[in-house]
């Protein structure tokens, strides 16, 4: 008997110490994967708003950098913006137009306003208290023109904002730095309205030195913030930078309060950038991680207890557990660092689509050219860019087909074009290059009627030529019955692309040239970089699924 009771009294306490060591390994495990799993949704969460937020400053700029300014007491500034700012589709609340005006202007201004149709043309201070124009000594930031227009906008024109206790600051900020500037939070439209955000743009005239106003575009803070549902991990809030102490804070229907800095530290801090300025987002756990792992362990301990008076089960069930925590760890760092390179794909990717838009807008705009035909020049070729990005998204960023390219959606007067040649897929890379191509060619080529009085017949063939490796493709684009009297001739940003960029994009050469009855543009490439395989394998191994237990 004694034996056997230092038998059962071994076992039992060889089973104590291994359910310990269990209970120990799974609270640990669970803290890890747990801790991981929030880090991530925090990092993705961060990054989306970042994203947001500067898509929301590229409107801006690219606001400011459309407007022009022949007369900034007009008060329709925004008229010629209104589809260029609503087709970046931002949810902005209220667009406006903030004209820099000196004293002897203001008369003008009140006549302009009233002209214009608004409510109260007369000009005032921001809390409709009528101005002291014989102690005016310096210029005045006068709101001239709102979007969209409503009772409630329009009673805001003709306010001065310069002593505003939000938005003076934010405009003379701006003033200064000469870049878009955003405001402190503060209610939007009225003083029980929504909290939000003001971004100005500076507005410099043509050959100034200085801005003569701004664009400034308000937004509720709510959806900048992206607030999350019931399922989310966690709570955002945005530190208040006009109170240490206070946190801003939005409910699931999107109301944003203001509240004291919680005692709790919050379990991360990201920072995001946005109008010239840092914002710090603190994001607090739903759930008490730590409690959650105890439990677990507890659980883990009472199993492995219950199992000590059988040994092989226990040892069973130990090493079952052991393993099967292993393999799940190992699934979520595996899923973990495949979500985190398609991540940075895709950043890589969407910051080459922003440089390539960034690039068309300064070069459409550099050389002042008139403002309706850059204007109709930039929108189309945006709205190329965005047909091949959507074509690339169908497929996965795994190449398009090269046909497809010639849509009517993407270039005008496609219904004119005879494309013939084999429907190769191009890579990405040559697809977003081909397509702002064929764009700038066929926007250039119906400027008026051709040689016999009807509109240029384009004829665009492609083929493939040589032996495996060192197989070439030849682009062949011709308008016939045209001539250099008649075509519209390329702009500056046009002859860059087709001697240039899109050569060098393919690794190839190119030539334009006018023959007796008709204008050709050619291109001859390496099929190697047209298709460019190991960019559609890379993507491919991206694009797979995480690889689970068998």
């Amino acid at each position: 008997m004694v034996r056997l009771g230092f038998i059962i009294g071994f076992i039992a306490l060889i089973g104590v110490l291994l359910s310990g060591l269990a209970a120990y390994r799974v609270h640990d495990q669970e803290l890890t994967v747990n801790g991981i799993a929030l880090a991530r949704a925090i990092d993705v969460h961060a990054s989306l708003v970042q994203d947001r937020l500067t898509e929301r400053e590229l409107l801006a700029r690219v606001a400011s950098g459309l407007f022009r300014t022949p007369s900034v007491i007009k008060a329709n500034m925004l008229q010629p913006l209104r589809a260029s700012i609503y087709a970046f589709k931002t949810d902005f609340v209220v667009a406006s137009w903030i004209a820099r005006l000196q004293p002897n202007e203001l008369d003008a201004a009140r006549a302009e306003l009233k002209s214009a149709g608004f409510p109260n043309p007369v000009i005032r201070n921001y809390d409709d208290q009528p101005l002291d124009k014989g102690a005016l000594d310096r210029p005045l930031d006068v709101l001239m023109d709102v979007e969209p227009r409503n009772p409630e906008t329009m009673a805001f024109a003709g306010w001065s904002l310069d002593r505003h206790p939000v938005l003076g600051p934010m405009l003379a900020r701006a003033m200064a730095d000469g870049k878009p500037v955003a405001s402190d939070p503060f209610p939007l439209l009225r003083p029980d309205g929504a909290i939000g955000l003001v971004l100005a743009a500076p507005v410099l005239q043509q050959g100034g030195a200085s801005p003569v106003g701004f664009v400034t575009f308000s937004y509720d803070l709510a959806s900048l913030m992206l607030t999350n549902d019931d399922l989310s991990l966690f709570s955002v809030v945005l530190r208040d930078p006009r109170d240490a102490g206070s946190e801003l804070i939005a409910d699931h229907q999107g109301n944003v309060t203001t509240r004291p800095a919680s005692a709790q530290a919050p379990s991360m801090l990201r920072t995001v950038t946005f109008g010239g300025r840092d914002w710090t987002l603190g994001y607090y756990a739903k759930t008490n991680m730590t409690k959650r792992a105890q439990e677990t362990a507890a659980v883990a301990a009472a199993i492995g207890l219950a199992l000590t008076i059988i040994v092989c089960g226990l040892f069973g069930y130990v090493a079952y557990n052991n393993l099967r925590l292993s393999r799940e760890i190992q699934v979520r760092i595996g899923f973990e660092r495949r979500l985190t390179a398609v991540i940075d794909e895709l950043n890589h990717r969407v910051k080459n689509i922003l440089a390539v838009i960034q690039s068309i807008v300064t070069r459409t705009l550099r050389h002042g050219s008139d403002i309706d035909v850059a204007r109709e020049l930039l929108i189309g070729r945006i709205h190329a860019m965005s047909n091949v990005v959507s074509l690339l998204s169908e497929s996965q960023w795994q190449g398009v087909k090269l046909k497809g390219l010639f849509e009517a959606r993407a270039i005008p007067h496609a219904e004119r074009i005879a494309v013939s040649g084999p429907d190769i897929a191009v890579s990405a890379r040559a697809a977003q290059s081909l397509s702002l191509l064929f764009f700038e060619l066929a926007s250039h080529s119906d400027e008026g009627l051709s040689l016999v009085g009807k509109h240029p017949h384009i004829v665009a063939h492609w083929e493939v030529t040589g032996e495996e490796p060192d197989t070439i493709f030849h682009f062949r684009w011709e308008e016939f019955n045209t001539s250099a009297a008649t075509r519209r001739a390329d702009s500056d940003f046009g002859l860059i692309l087709l001697d240039r960029v899109a050569p060098e994009a393919l690794g190839g050469v190119s030539k334009r040239y006018f023959t007796d009855v008709s204008y050709v543009y050619e291109l001859t490439a390496p099929m190697v970089t047209v298709v460019d395989m190991t960019e559609r394998d890379r993507t491919e191994q991206l694009a797979m699924p995480p690889r689970g237990r068998k």
